[in-house]
């Protein structure tokens, strides 16, 4: 067995976001429920999250919203940018740690401490724009995540596979015009929903060009779209050979998901968590650090991360 890390902490049940919004502390403890009821949590290796540092968030973000985001909670302001990404008094510090959680794991990572990391941390942050919440999300983790794998340990090719149901419209932006960042999303069709970004046609500007890959989904599509996809992945990533994977590990293109329309199975997420890993283990001498998206129907959210974590732990 692989040792997997696991960045957790009971903080981040605090980001309270009202009794009937999606992206809920439930969510956690489901997962938490879920890898005590197999075995797991306990052969984990834990990571404890510290606040991010300030000048690694604004690698990604303007220092006026990180500002404007600090004093709405401070303020008791009800939301920030847009109601679907509420505040509470716990907000900003569970957002700055999810980040930092996730910072956390890459260390150990790259310390040799651990080969790959799951982080279930909240709020998500894919949609997360340089100045703006939106979709639940506040700060980008998996882009901060990029930069400071760039900067921290000088890593010249990361490989950002997005596989949330909904497209990683801040991910994107962040990456468009870099060639050391290859981002690739599984998503719903953005004619058909949140955020509306992502077309087939989007593959990055100037110097970035070719380094973006978006596979919009059709409502229905299955477990086999979704490898098919894989495979043109794989063979970019033959070309690409990155040095790193990070993973938004969204597990809303769930049949049971209430938010969209795509029909992955929990074994569709196993075996997705296979191939990829099979990326990392050709290219990136194994590094993965994937962080929690969205993943909305509890049970579904909870079997599919514990399958996803036993994969990740397979020696």
């Amino acid at each position: 067995m692989t040792q997997t890390g696991f960045v957790y902490d009971d903080l981040y049940l605090n980001h309270n976001t009202g009794s009937h919004h999606p992206e809920r502390a439930q969510r956690l403890t489901a997962i938490i429920k879920a890898l005590k009821g197999a075995g797991l949590l306990d052969k984990l290796f834990h990571i404890e999250p510290v606040p991010a540092k300030r000048n690694i968030v604004e690698m990604c973000h303007e220092p006026g919203y990180i500002d404007r985001f600090q004093n709405a909670v401070e303020r008791s302001v009800p939301f920030l940018d847009t109601p679907e990404c509420p505040l509470s008094p716990a907000t900003f510090e569970a957002a700055i740690c999810a980040t930092g959680g996730i910072l956390a794991g890459i260390d150990n990572v790259m310390q040799g401490n651990i080969k790959n990391c799951f982080c279930a941390v909240r709020p998500p942050g894919h949609h997360a724009e340089r100045s703006k919440a939106m979709g639940f999300c506040y700060f980008n983790n998996i882009a901060i995540a990029a930069k400071y794998l760039q900067k921290q340990y000088s890593i010249e090719r990361i490989a950002i596979i997005d596989w949330d149901v909904h497209h990683g419209n801040g991910t994107q932006h962040a990456f468009e015009q870099d060639p050391g960042v290859f981002y690739i999303s599984f998503h719903q069709n953005p004619y058909t929903c949140y955020p509306g970004t992502g077309k087939a046609s989007e593959i990055g500007t100037g110097k970035g060009q070719g380094y973006t890959l978006n596979f919009p989904m059709a409502p229905g599509a299955g477990n086999q779209d979704y490898f098919e996809a894989m495979e043109t992945v794989e063979q970019k990533m033959e070309n690409f050979r990155p040095e790193f994977v990070l993973i938004s590990a969204g597990f809303d293109a769930h049949a049971d998901d209430p938010l969209a329309h795509i029909n992955l199975t929990t074994k569709g997420y196993e075996e997705m968590t296979r191939k990829v890993k099979g990326v990392a283990e050709d290219h990136s001498e194994g590094r993965v650090v994937s962080m929690l998206e969205g993943g909305y129907n509890l049970q579904a959210l909870g079997e599919s991360v514990k399958t996803h974590i036993q994969v990740l732990s397979e020696g």
